[in-house]
């Protein structure tokens, strides 16, 4: 990114050889994405991050449905959940889903939740506090078979995972360009070729006439680059990662021979850990341990002292849900920053 602190002044939409450049760099972002995700760069649209596009996702759609009925688990971001909420004053119904100890949807709910008028079926990738994966595969098989769109929130699953929207069968994808080592306030959805979706805002020509607005050039050429180093690194990465988390949870263990796992059962991130900590509450483990940058609960609303809605959907108690933290290892984190972890979370 750094070339682009002062070689981004042009824009992108302009015929000079200054804004040129910068549309180039655009463009190679759009095709760096598309690659990491296994689609098409036309069915790339840029945005600000996983919560615009969900809003996207789900106003367009309304907007374009009209009323209408649409489906989501109860373990969503607040970017899905309060948008629905939103909608529903609009004339558009939804189902929120149940989901089990381990924090996942059952398919065959879904299915049973699906009525004449459901034209859309919402569920995200990877859960954010948690790292419990969804079956959005499996969800994604049954909408394609009765015509209805299927949509995955997957700004916590991108680089962490392999994400390939013709293996997932989505037909919208939500990215969120910092959980995976872009700048903050970038991102991207997928729709998929074929798929009318309107704009949520209105002005020039950007973005096919979707997206109105001069683009942000350094943020999409980190986002690119970021892209880029996950489609090429990404399975050593997340090798990487996942031996790191599975080193803090030993070495947790070792010291707080009660710690629960949450979601231990389910396919997860290989970067997440959520626990239920025995004896104090996190926030207390918290204050004993500030060299640790953690959360109780996600980090979008970590200031809250309410248990968070997944761990209650996840039917975790009050008293369990108040010693729950999250845990996440990343690209610069050492086997020996795991030992310090534990042992400062395990610190009377």
């Amino acid at each position: 990114m750094l070339p682009w602190l002062d070689n981004a002044t042009g824009n992108p939409s302009s015929g000079h050889a200054c804004g040129q450049a910068c549309r180039e760099a655009v463009e190679r972002a759009r095709r760096q994405v598309a690659h990491l995700l296994g689609c098409h760069p036309g069915e790339i649209l840029f945005t600000s991050g996983g919560t615009e596009s969900n809003n996207w996702v789900l106003q367009g759609l309304a907007r374009r449905f009209g009323p209408c009925h649409m489906i989501s688990s109860a373990v969503e971001h607040p970017a899905v959940l309060e948008v629905l909420r939103f909608l529903a004053g609009l004339g558009v119904e939804s189902t929120i889903l149940p989901v089990d100890a381990q924090g996942r949807v059952d398919p065959a709910a879904v299915e049973g939740a699906l009525r004449p008028h459901t034209r859309l079926v919402s569920l995200m990738l990877a859960q954010n506090e948690t790292g419990v994966l969804q079956p959005v595969r499996q969800v994604a098989e049954l909408c394609r078979g009765r015509g209805i769109l299927c949509h995955t929130d997957a700004a916590q699953a991108v680089g962490k995972i392999p994400v390939d929207v013709e293996e997932l069968g989505v037909d919208l994808l939500s990215v969120a360009g910092h959980k995976f080592n872009a700048p903050k306030g970038v991102g991207a959805l997928f729709v998929r070729k074929g798929l009318s979706l309107p704009p949520l805002m209105f002005g020039a020509g950007h973005e096919g006439g979707l997206r109105p607005g001069t683009e942000n050039v350094l943020a999409l050429v980190g986002l690119g680059a970021a892209a880029r180093l996950w489609a090429e690194e990404g399975e050593s990465l997340r090798g990487r990662m996942t031996l790191l988390r599975d080193q803090l949870e030993a070495e947790l263990r070792k010291l707080l021979p009660d710690l629960k796992v949450n979601g231990q059962g389910a396919p997860r991130l290989p970067n997440t850990l959520s626990v239920v900590l025995p004896g104090a509450r996190v926030d207390e483990r918290l204050a004993r341990c500030p060299e640790l940058a953690a959360s109780a609960g996600a980090a979008c609303h970590a200031d809250s002292a309410t248990p968070s809605h997944v761990l209650r959907a996840m039917g975790l108690p009050d008293h369990e849900a108040t010693r729950t933290l999250r845990l996440s290892v990343g690209l610069g984190n050492t086997e020996e920053e795991m030992r310090l972890a534990a042992a400062g979370l395990a610190r009377d």
